[in-house]
Protein backbone atom coordinates (compact mmCIF):
# COMPACT_ATOMS: atom_id res chain seq x y z
CA UNK A 1 0.00 0.00 0.00
CA UNK A 2 1.13 3.55 -0.78
CA UNK A 3 0.22 6.29 1.69
CA UNK A 4 1.54 9.85 1.40
CA UNK A 5 4.41 8.76 -0.77
CA UNK A 6 5.48 5.86 1.50
CA UNK A 7 5.07 2.19 0.62
CA UNK A 8 3.83 -0.27 3.26
CA UNK A 9 3.90 -4.02 2.90
CA UNK A 10 0.43 -5.55 2.60
CA UNK A 11 -0.79 -8.60 4.50
CA UNK A 12 -2.69 -10.26 1.64
CA UNK A 13 -1.43 -13.02 -0.64
CA UNK A 14 0.16 -11.74 -3.88
CA UNK A 15 -2.02 -11.88 -6.99
CA UNK A 16 0.94 -12.64 -9.27
CA UNK A 17 4.18 -14.45 -8.70
CA UNK A 18 6.96 -11.80 -8.44
CA UNK A 19 9.10 -13.60 -11.01
CA UNK A 20 6.22 -13.66 -13.52
CA UNK A 21 5.48 -9.98 -12.92
CA UNK A 22 9.13 -9.02 -13.44
CA UNK A 23 9.31 -11.07 -16.64
CA UNK A 24 6.20 -9.39 -18.06
CA UNK A 25 7.50 -5.91 -17.17
CA UNK A 26 10.80 -6.66 -18.89
CA UNK A 27 9.01 -7.85 -22.03
CA UNK A 28 6.80 -4.74 -22.06
CA UNK A 29 9.84 -2.50 -21.71
CA UNK A 30 11.59 -4.26 -24.58
CA UNK A 31 8.56 -3.90 -26.83
CA UNK A 32 8.23 -0.22 -25.92
CA UNK A 33 11.84 0.46 -26.93
CA UNK A 34 11.39 -1.44 -30.20
CA UNK A 35 8.20 0.49 -30.93
CA UNK A 36 9.86 3.86 -30.32
CA UNK A 37 12.77 2.89 -32.57
CA UNK A 38 10.35 1.79 -35.29
CA UNK A 39 8.43 5.06 -35.12
CA UNK A 40 11.56 7.19 -35.17
CA UNK A 41 13.26 5.18 -37.90
CA UNK A 42 10.32 4.87 -40.33
CA UNK A 43 11.21 6.68 -43.57
CA UNK A 44 8.78 9.00 -45.36
CA UNK A 45 6.31 7.22 -47.63
CA UNK A 46 7.67 8.67 -50.92
CA UNK A 47 11.32 8.93 -49.90
CA UNK A 48 13.62 8.05 -52.82
CA UNK A 49 10.77 8.04 -55.34
CA UNK A 50 9.76 11.71 -55.53
CA UNK A 51 11.30 14.16 -58.04
CA UNK A 52 10.35 17.58 -59.41
CA UNK A 53 9.76 18.07 -63.14
CA UNK A 54 13.39 19.16 -63.63
CA UNK A 55 14.62 15.83 -62.23
CA UNK A 56 15.73 17.11 -58.84
CA UNK A 57 15.13 14.67 -56.01
CA UNK A 58 12.69 15.82 -53.32
CA UNK A 59 13.71 14.77 -49.84
CA UNK A 60 11.59 14.55 -46.67
CA UNK A 61 11.98 17.11 -43.91
CA UNK A 62 9.88 18.44 -41.03
CA UNK A 63 9.36 21.32 -38.65
CA UNK A 64 8.06 21.30 -35.08
CA UNK A 65 5.71 23.90 -33.65
CA UNK A 66 4.11 23.74 -30.21
CA UNK A 67 4.64 19.99 -30.01
CA UNK A 68 3.18 19.33 -33.48
CA UNK A 69 5.34 17.85 -36.21
CA UNK A 70 4.70 19.09 -39.78
CA UNK A 71 6.19 16.99 -42.58
CA UNK A 72 7.25 18.25 -46.02
CA UNK A 73 9.11 17.24 -49.17
CA UNK A 74 11.72 19.75 -50.35
CA UNK A 75 13.35 19.91 -53.77
CA UNK A 76 17.14 19.79 -53.81
CA UNK A 77 17.03 22.80 -56.13
CA UNK A 78 15.24 24.80 -53.45
CA UNK A 79 17.85 23.78 -50.89
CA UNK A 80 20.52 25.17 -53.23
CA UNK A 81 18.49 28.42 -53.58
CA UNK A 82 17.90 27.66 -57.28
CA UNK A 83 14.61 28.86 -58.81
CA UNK A 84 12.06 26.19 -59.65
CA UNK A 85 8.29 25.67 -59.99
CA UNK A 86 8.15 23.42 -56.92
CA UNK A 87 10.07 24.12 -53.74
CA UNK A 88 8.41 22.64 -50.66
CA UNK A 89 5.12 20.72 -50.46
CA UNK A 90 3.27 19.30 -47.42
CA UNK A 91 3.86 15.56 -47.18
CA UNK A 92 0.45 14.35 -45.82
CA UNK A 93 -1.58 15.90 -48.66
CA UNK A 94 0.75 14.68 -51.41
CA UNK A 95 1.01 11.16 -49.97
CA UNK A 96 -2.79 10.95 -49.61
CA UNK A 97 -3.26 11.96 -53.28
CA UNK A 98 -0.74 9.35 -54.48
CA UNK A 99 -2.12 6.51 -52.35
CA UNK A 100 -5.73 7.26 -53.26
CA UNK A 101 -4.94 7.31 -56.99
CA UNK A 102 -3.02 4.03 -56.80
CA UNK A 103 -5.77 2.22 -54.90
CA UNK A 104 -8.43 3.53 -57.29
CA UNK A 105 -6.40 2.31 -60.28
CA UNK A 106 -5.65 -1.13 -58.83
CA UNK A 107 -9.25 -1.69 -57.75
CA UNK A 108 -10.42 -1.09 -61.31
CA UNK A 109 -7.63 -3.14 -62.94
CA UNK A 110 -8.60 -6.78 -63.56
CA UNK A 111 -4.93 -7.78 -63.83
CA UNK A 112 -4.04 -6.20 -60.49
CA UNK A 113 -2.94 -8.53 -57.69
CA UNK A 114 -5.62 -9.73 -55.32
CA UNK A 115 -5.75 -8.77 -52.54
CA UNK A 116 -4.37 -5.24 -52.87
CA UNK A 117 -1.86 -4.46 -50.08
CA UNK A 118 -3.58 -3.06 -46.99
CA UNK A 119 -0.78 -0.79 -45.77
CA UNK A 120 0.18 2.32 -47.73
CA UNK A 121 3.89 1.54 -47.37
CA UNK A 122 3.53 -1.93 -48.88
CA UNK A 123 1.42 -0.48 -51.69
CA UNK A 124 4.14 2.05 -52.52
CA UNK A 125 6.96 -0.49 -52.27
CA UNK A 126 5.29 -3.08 -54.53
CA UNK A 127 3.80 -0.87 -57.23
CA UNK A 128 5.31 2.63 -57.37
CA UNK A 129 8.48 3.32 -59.35
CA UNK A 130 8.64 7.08 -59.38
CA UNK A 131 6.62 10.26 -58.76
CA UNK A 132 7.23 13.43 -60.76
CA UNK A 133 5.78 16.60 -59.26
CA UNK A 134 5.07 19.78 -61.20
CA UNK A 135 3.12 22.91 -60.37
CA UNK A 136 -0.05 21.55 -62.03
CA UNK A 137 0.07 17.75 -61.84
CA UNK A 138 1.49 14.67 -60.16
CA UNK A 139 2.76 11.97 -62.51
CA UNK A 140 2.89 8.42 -61.17
CA UNK A 141 5.08 5.76 -62.79
CA UNK A 142 3.70 2.37 -61.72
CA UNK A 143 4.98 -1.11 -62.39
CA UNK A 144 2.92 -2.65 -65.18
CA UNK A 145 3.92 -6.19 -64.27
CA UNK A 146 5.08 -6.53 -60.68
CA UNK A 147 6.56 -10.00 -61.20
CA UNK A 148 8.71 -8.97 -64.17
CA UNK A 149 9.75 -5.56 -62.88
CA UNK A 150 11.18 -6.44 -59.49
CA UNK A 151 14.57 -4.78 -58.83
CA UNK A 152 17.48 -6.77 -60.19
CA UNK A 153 20.15 -7.68 -57.63
CA UNK A 154 22.92 -5.11 -57.63
CA UNK A 155 21.06 -2.72 -59.96
CA UNK A 156 18.72 -0.95 -57.51
CA UNK A 157 15.28 0.07 -58.81
CA UNK A 158 14.61 -1.15 -62.34
CA UNK A 159 13.20 2.07 -63.80
CA UNK A 160 13.55 0.63 -67.32
CA UNK A 161 10.88 -1.99 -66.59
CA UNK A 162 7.46 -1.75 -68.29
CA UNK A 163 5.40 0.85 -66.48
CA UNK A 164 2.02 2.56 -66.37
CA UNK A 165 2.00 6.35 -66.26
CA UNK A 166 -0.81 8.27 -64.58
CA UNK A 167 -1.16 12.07 -64.48
CA UNK A 168 -3.20 13.56 -61.62
CA UNK A 169 -4.23 17.24 -61.47
CA UNK A 170 -2.47 18.96 -58.60
CA UNK A 171 -2.01 22.49 -57.33
CA UNK A 172 0.98 23.25 -55.17
CA UNK A 173 -0.30 24.80 -51.92
CA UNK A 174 0.64 28.47 -51.67
CA UNK A 175 3.51 29.19 -49.31
CA UNK A 176 2.61 31.00 -46.10
CA UNK A 177 3.35 34.72 -46.39
CA UNK A 178 4.66 34.90 -42.82
CA UNK A 179 7.73 32.88 -41.87
CA UNK A 180 7.06 30.23 -39.26
CA UNK A 181 3.37 29.64 -40.01
CA UNK A 182 2.92 25.92 -40.57
CA UNK A 183 0.63 24.47 -43.24
CA UNK A 184 -2.53 22.98 -41.79
CA UNK A 185 -3.36 19.58 -43.33
CA UNK A 186 -6.70 19.24 -45.09
CA UNK A 187 -9.61 17.79 -43.11
CA UNK A 188 -9.78 14.60 -45.17
CA UNK A 189 -6.09 13.77 -44.73
CA UNK A 190 -5.86 10.40 -42.93
CA UNK A 191 -4.10 10.25 -39.59
CA UNK A 192 -0.67 8.65 -39.82
CA UNK A 193 -0.19 5.31 -38.02
CA UNK A 194 2.63 6.68 -35.84
CA UNK A 195 0.52 9.53 -34.47
CA UNK A 196 -2.45 7.19 -33.99
CA UNK A 197 -0.30 4.82 -31.95
CA UNK A 198 1.08 7.63 -29.76
CA UNK A 199 -2.45 8.86 -28.98
CA UNK A 200 -3.71 5.40 -28.07
CA UNK A 201 -0.67 4.72 -25.88
CA UNK A 202 -1.21 8.02 -24.03
CA UNK A 203 -4.89 7.22 -23.43
CA UNK A 204 -4.04 3.73 -22.17
CA UNK A 205 -1.40 5.13 -19.79
CA UNK A 206 -3.83 7.75 -18.46
CA UNK A 207 -6.41 5.05 -17.69
CA UNK A 208 -3.77 3.03 -15.87
CA UNK A 209 -2.73 6.07 -13.82
CA UNK A 210 -6.34 6.68 -12.77
CA UNK A 211 -6.60 3.07 -11.59
CA UNK A 212 -3.34 3.51 -9.68
CA UNK A 213 -4.74 6.66 -8.07
CA UNK A 214 -7.87 4.76 -7.03
CA UNK A 215 -5.61 2.24 -5.29
CA UNK A 216 -4.00 5.03 -3.26
CA UNK A 217 -0.98 5.92 -5.41
CA UNK A 218 -0.25 9.63 -5.53
CA UNK A 219 0.57 11.44 -8.77
CA UNK A 220 4.02 12.12 -7.33
CA UNK A 221 4.59 8.38 -6.90
CA UNK A 222 3.34 7.64 -10.41
CA UNK A 223 5.60 10.37 -11.81
CA UNK A 224 8.68 8.88 -10.12
CA UNK A 225 7.81 5.44 -11.44
CA UNK A 226 7.33 6.73 -14.99
CA UNK A 227 10.40 8.97 -14.88
CA UNK A 228 8.25 12.04 -15.55
CA UNK A 229 7.33 15.17 -13.65
CA UNK A 230 4.13 15.30 -11.62
CA UNK A 231 2.97 18.16 -13.85
CA UNK A 232 3.29 15.89 -16.90
CA UNK A 233 1.17 13.19 -15.24
CA UNK A 234 -1.52 15.67 -14.20
CA UNK A 235 -1.60 17.12 -17.71
CA UNK A 236 -2.23 13.73 -19.38
CA UNK A 237 -4.52 12.15 -16.75
CA UNK A 238 -7.68 13.70 -18.33
CA UNK A 239 -7.10 11.46 -21.36
CA UNK A 240 -8.53 8.60 -19.28
CA UNK A 241 -11.95 10.23 -19.75
CA UNK A 242 -11.86 10.76 -23.51
CA UNK A 243 -15.12 10.08 -25.35
CA UNK A 244 -15.42 6.54 -26.80
CA UNK A 245 -16.28 8.07 -30.17
CA UNK A 246 -12.98 9.96 -30.20
CA UNK A 247 -11.08 6.80 -29.24
CA UNK A 248 -12.79 4.84 -32.03
CA UNK A 249 -12.10 7.62 -34.54
CA UNK A 250 -8.41 7.51 -33.58
CA UNK A 251 -8.33 3.72 -33.98
CA UNK A 252 -10.06 3.96 -37.38
CA UNK A 253 -7.73 6.74 -38.52
CA UNK A 254 -10.73 9.04 -39.17
CA UNK A 255 -9.84 11.53 -36.44
CA UNK A 256 -8.38 14.88 -37.62
CA UNK A 257 -4.86 14.33 -38.93
CA UNK A 258 -3.50 17.23 -36.87
CA UNK A 259 -4.74 15.83 -33.55
CA UNK A 260 -1.89 15.31 -31.07
CA UNK A 261 -1.61 14.19 -27.45
CA UNK A 262 -1.07 17.77 -26.31
CA UNK A 263 -4.05 19.13 -28.27
CA UNK A 264 -6.32 16.38 -26.96
CA UNK A 265 -5.28 16.78 -23.30
CA UNK A 266 -5.32 20.61 -23.13
CA UNK A 267 -8.46 21.85 -21.31
CA UNK A 268 -10.38 18.66 -22.08
CA UNK A 269 -14.11 19.22 -21.30
CA UNK A 270 -15.91 16.86 -18.90
CA UNK A 271 -18.77 16.36 -21.36
CA UNK A 272 -18.21 13.80 -24.10
CA UNK A 273 -20.41 15.81 -26.47
CA UNK A 274 -18.29 18.91 -25.84
CA UNK A 275 -15.10 16.89 -26.42
CA UNK A 276 -16.39 15.57 -29.75
CA UNK A 277 -17.49 19.01 -30.89
CA UNK A 278 -14.12 20.52 -29.98
CA UNK A 279 -12.08 17.77 -31.68
CA UNK A 280 -14.36 17.62 -34.72
CA UNK A 281 -15.62 14.05 -34.32
CA UNK A 282 -19.31 13.61 -35.16
CA UNK A 283 -21.67 10.79 -34.26
CA UNK A 284 -21.25 9.40 -37.78
CA UNK A 285 -17.45 9.42 -37.58
CA UNK A 286 -17.25 6.26 -35.50
CA UNK A 287 -19.17 3.17 -34.46
CA UNK A 288 -18.92 3.86 -30.74
CA UNK A 289 -22.34 3.66 -29.02
CA UNK A 290 -23.76 6.61 -27.17
CA UNK A 291 -23.22 6.43 -23.41
CA UNK A 292 -23.56 8.49 -20.27
CA UNK A 293 -20.71 10.82 -19.46
CA UNK A 294 -18.24 9.62 -16.79
CA UNK A 295 -18.00 11.40 -13.45
CA UNK A 296 -15.61 14.38 -13.40
CA UNK A 297 -12.00 13.41 -12.70
CA UNK A 298 -11.18 16.66 -10.92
Amino acid sequence: MVYRGETFRGHHEPILDPALFAAVQEKLSTQAVARRCRLRGAPALLAGRLFDEQGHRMTPTHTNKKGVRYSYYVSQAALRKSPGPVGRVPAPELEAVVVEAMRRLLQGDASAPNPIPETDRELITRHLLRVTLSAKEVTLHLRKDVASSEPVAGQGENFAAPETVIAIPWTVPAAAPVKGIAHVPTHNTPMKPGRRELLLIAIAKARKWIKDAERGHSFATIARREGKTERHIRHLVPLAFVSPRIVTAIMDGTAPAGLTVTKLADNLPDSWAAQEQRIGVTQHASRAPAALNPPPYR
